[in-house]
């Protein structure tokens, strides 16, 4: 299933505390555009009955059913994209135009 790098743990904690969200689950969609690329979204939320759950660590995360098989084997990072620039990042088998790092 999904998987969080220690990296996005940690921002994903601090962005609960930042946000008045410690305790609630993280949400997950993802979903493909017609280039075949993916699409995600992030978020905090309640639980419903149907998600399914995921443990990252002391993270909960919460995916509806619809988005389990976009998001299966996908690992989800925080890192620099740039000097100064940081953001959430997929490296997803699913995503069709998806090219996996170097030495992977």
């Amino acid at each position: 299933m999904l998987k969080l790098t220690d990296a996005a743990i940690q921002q994903v904690k601090l962005s609960a505390e930042t946000n008045d969200s410690v305790g609630d689950p993280l949400r997950l969609a993802a979903e493909m555009k017609e280039d075949g690329s993916i699409v995600y979204l992030i978020g905090f939320d309640a639980a419903k009955d149907d998600d399914i759950h995921v443990q990252a660590g002391d993270i909960e995360i919460v995916i509806e059913p619809k988005y389990v098989r976009l998001l299966e084997g996908a690992t989800m990072d925080y890192l620099a994209v740039a000097e100064d620039e940081f953001r959430f990042i997929f490296m997803n088998p699913n995503d069709e135009t998806y090219i996996p790092p170097e030495g992977s």
